[in-house]
């Protein structure tokens, strides 16, 4: 991608929303299945969902909310080679998480847990945060030039 010139874009932009979400809970997924999948009986959608399951009262709420924190690491990697920009990071960041309580809404209602919303507050922090950074880091590299001119 091409960093001169701004183009308005919105099937792209769509497209990286959707990658990052599909992305965002295949990695929710896998990392629910192995903290929380060998706790419980059943996987089901309500560990994704529902806000009751994210509690600091058990160890199974524990590996949920370590589940979302290392899926929000994650994020903020998966924005490092799909979004590449650091100023769209915190709008993406926002993106997903917008999505989820959307999403949880639709799910279980309302989230009245004090506990889902710190969780969630700090997930979009670490993902917008260590994004920006990753994004910056890599927008800050020295760019090579060829030593020797080309004859052409």
């Amino acid at each position: 991608m091409f960093y001169g010139s701004v183009v308005w874009d919105p099937w792209l932009i769509v497209a990286q929303i959707v990658c990052l979400q599909c992305l965002y809970y295949l990695t929710l997924g896998v990392f629910l299945t192995m903290l929380v999948g060998n706790r419980v009986p059943r996987m089901s959608l309500e560990y994704f969902f529902d806000f009751a399951t994210v509690t600091t009262s058990t160890v199974t709420g524990w590996c949920v909310i370590a589940s979302f924190l290392f899926s929000s690491l994650a994020g903020a990697a998966y924005m490092l080679s799909l979004i590449e920009r650091s100023k769209k990071c915190l709008d993406f960041s926002a993106t997903v998480y917008i999505t989820h309580l959307f999403i949880c809404i639709v799910y279980g209602g309302w989230p009245s847990s004090i506990t889902w919303w710190v969780l969630n507050g700090t997930g979009i922090a670490v993902m917008a945060l260590l994004g920006e950074h990753l994004c910056r880091k890599r927008e800050l590299q020295e760019i090579p030039i060829t030593r020797y001119r080309s004859r052409f």
